[in-house]
């Protein structure tokens, strides 16, 4: 096998634009649990399934990775702040936020493009990830939102 460069590849994959989500779960004491993902997307409408992956370096991997439950918040183009936020390593990145517990037990921020409430249906490995696959209960879109990108490892906004 011959030499494979990674950064290579993650240059290559970094050519698809992706939105920005932040999904949000609770930790084994009740404590609000979030992370910047985007690797979200759509898998079936009957039932509705979405996925999203988590690094197994991640801090909060066993946590997401464990969850029965988690929100996934689609980020608009004024939230590269909140994004940054929780992109950041720290252990409380809900002590300033206004959030509230959805209907499957997750935190739901103040804030969206658009927001799915899932139960755990699926958790396969990866490679160094895991990809989780939730059943959606619940979802708002807030339609009048332009969505946060990502592309060649910058934000970005749409354009007309």
């Amino acid at each position: 096998m011959h030499d494979f460069d990674q950064k290579a590849f993650r240059n290559a994959c970094g050519m698809f634009a992706t939105g920005i989500t932040v999904v949000t779960t609770v930790g084994p004491d009740g404590e609000p649990i979030g992370m910047t993902v985007n690797s979200f997307t759509s898998v079936s409408l009957e039932p509705p399934l979405v996925l999203w992956n988590v690094g197994n370096h991640a801090r909060s991997f066993a946590l997401f990775s464990s969850a029965e439950h988690y929100a996934v918040h689609i980020l608009h183009k004024e939230q590269e702040a909140l994004s940054t936020h929780f992109a950041t390593r720290g252990d409380d990145k809900f002590r300033d936020l206004d959030w509230r517990i959805g209907i499957v037990g997750s935190p739901i921020l103040p804030d969206y493009g658009a927001c799915f409430q899932c139960t755990m249906e699926h958790v396969y490995p990866g490679g160094d990830h895991n990809i989780l696959v939730g059943r959606v209960v619940a979802f708002e879109d807030r339609d009048n939102q332009e969505a946060l990108l990502f592309f060649r490892g910058k934000y970005r906004r749409l354009e007309e």
